[in-house]
């Protein structure tokens, strides 16, 4: 099955690629969730729809990294997730940066 049957490209921690897919680089995308007034603190729903939103935001910006190298697949190995607030607008979101694997 090629990518182009499955559309697949991201691949996160222990899913593996493709057997015949080899490693031509590596490399690390940011993403951030979209932000809202007030704390992420101890309000795990709307940490677990940020923890959606940031993830989502981070497989485009791999697909897109993919493309533009040349690629087929990333396979993402690490992950650090921060949660940002502007004290300044009352704002708060997820910044995430994502390591990963490029594959041809």
């Amino acid at each position: 099955m090629t990518i182009f049957e499955t559309g697949r490209i991201v691949y996160w921690h222990r899913e593996l690629p493709p057997s015949a897919a080899d490693v031509i680089g590596d490399g690390e995308v940011e993403a951030d969730s979209r932000r809202v007034a007030g704390t992420l603190v101890n309000r795990e729903h709307l940490w677990e729809q940020h923890r959606v939103e940031l993830t989502e935001a981070a497989r485009t910006r791999l697909e897109q990294e993919v493309r533009r190298r040349g690629g087929r697949y990333a396979h993402v190995l690490s992950e650090a997730i921060d949660v940002k607030r502007n004290d300044t607008t009352g704002e708060t979101w997820l910044h995430g940066r994502f390591g990963y694997v490029m594959l041809a």
